[in-house]
């Protein structure tokens, strides 16, 4: 399923912690790992070191990947490295459209000196530009569990979350792991003159949840099917993680925007920001390379 997997590092505890997790997933699809250090050009590097001319981030970058490619060896997971210079976002989303990259996995925080930033907000920016999933860790590692055994997928019906639905089937049925179907009834989108018309959205969700959850059984996947209503997709989302012990939240990242029903988009970002496990974002398959 990853054959190629692009790390961003930039030699931060938050990244190391994260690469800890994606040397599991390597190990197990057996892939190669791209470890990546962007040497940011918004940020002065240059000095002079004993009468030679260098570049101090490029040099801290080869020291960063190389760190990660010994860690990697240790576990007999193959490497790639690469120090480039650039914008940090954009030279990630570039390197994994012209590497053919399968999965790009970077923790959601980083350095925040003065001299680099790589993490963080940075991790929104490749979300938003990526034409390939983004693996998210949060740096702390509080539930980054490998293999997952319980993967959420919020739908909405959507090309995207149908995506997204399809690389959690095919994650679960790898590991004999169970794939919950949700969607959230949001109705603090539709306002409070519409709460009249809550059943039907209720009804329409559980139609959508019924075909999500069909689809991932086809895969090969155990499911559970749950319909909630709330005032945020965000907070159902962690509310249900925290409550049924979820191991990996799976999700498009773009979905309906309509008054009927509104999941994905920004709530992925925001979903990133509040839940403690891993989150696997998938772009819709008509952005993909």
């Amino acid at each position: 399923m990853f054959d190629q997997i692009l790390f961003p590092t930039d030699g931060s505890d938050g990244a190391g912690e994260a690469l800890d997790h994606v040397l599991d997933v390597a190990s197990d699809h057996e892939a190669t790992v791209h470890v990546l250090n962007v040497a940011d050009t918004t940020h002065d590097s240059v000095t002079r070191i004993g009468g030679e001319v260098v570049d101090v981030l490029e040099r801290e970058g080869e020291e960063f990947v190389e760190t990660a490619a010994d860690r990697a060896a240790d576990r007999g997971v193959a490497t790639a490295t690469e120090v480039l210079q650039g914008g940090v976002a954009e030279t990630i989303v570039a390197y994994a459209e012209e590497y053919g990259i399968d999965l790009i996995a970077m923790s959601t925080r980083g350095r925040t000196g003065f001299d680099r930033l790589l993490l963080g907000s940075t991790t929104e920016r490749v979300l938003r530009r990526s034409t390939v999933p983004v693996l998210s860790l949060r740096p702390d590692g509080e539930r980054a569990r490998y293999p997952y055994r319980d993967i959420l997928v919020p739908t909405d019906g959507s090309e995207a979350a149908d995506a997204a639905l399809d690389r959690a089937a095919a994650l679960a049925s790898r590991a004999d792991a169970t794939v919950h179907v949700l969607s959230v009834v949001d109705i603090g989108t539709v306002g409070s003159e519409a709460y009249s018309g809550v059943d039907a959205l209720v009804s329409g969700a559980e139609d959508t949840v019924a075909e999500a959850a069909e689809r991932a059984a086809d895969a090969g996947a155990e499911t559970i099917e749950t319909v909630e209503v709330g005032t945020s997709a965000a907070r159902g989302i962690r509310s249900y993680v925290d409550e049924h012990d979820v191991d990996l939240v799976a999700m498009g990242t773009q979905g309906r925007t309509g008054v009927e029903r509104f999941l994905l988009g920004s709530v992925a970002e925001r979903t990133i920001r509040t839940v403690p496990v891993p989150v696997l974002t998938v772009p819709d398959p008509g952005e993909e390379t």
